[in-house]
């Protein structure tokens, strides 16, 4: 018996992070995180941002003020492609979706 371990061919860092999550399960999970993020990034309103949920395409968003709410509404379209970008240009986000993997944006 060989005490030898297997030569693997080199990868980069990030590939092997996009298969550990990829092979793990949390891909998706990940995935909202960064769905999240992109959203704080985009909307300016991490602040007054109470509760976030993702599913099916739809990014639901919960704001503790109403005058925000009100005003980022009037916005949805500009936001919902800003976020979709942000996504796209995340080297972390690990998905397939060529037109964004947000695809309506609800504000409460």
């Amino acid at each position: 018996m060989s005490n030898r371990i297997a030569r693997k061919e080199a990868i980069p860092l990030l590939e092997a992070f996009k298969q550990m999550f990829a092979e793990s399960g949390a891909r998706n999970s990940h995935n909202t995180q960064r769905i999240f993020m992109a959203w704080n990034e985009v909307s300016g309103a991490a602040q007054y941002t109470i509760k976030r949920f993702f599913r099916d395409g739809k990014l639901y968003i919960t704001l503790s003020s109403s005058v925000v709410c009100s005003q980022l509404s009037m916005q949805k379209d500009v936001l919902l492609k800003k976020v979709n970008a942000a996504v796209a240009g995340d080297e972390l986000y690990i998905g397939q979706e060529k037109e964004g993997p947000v695809k309506e944006l609800i504000l409460k």
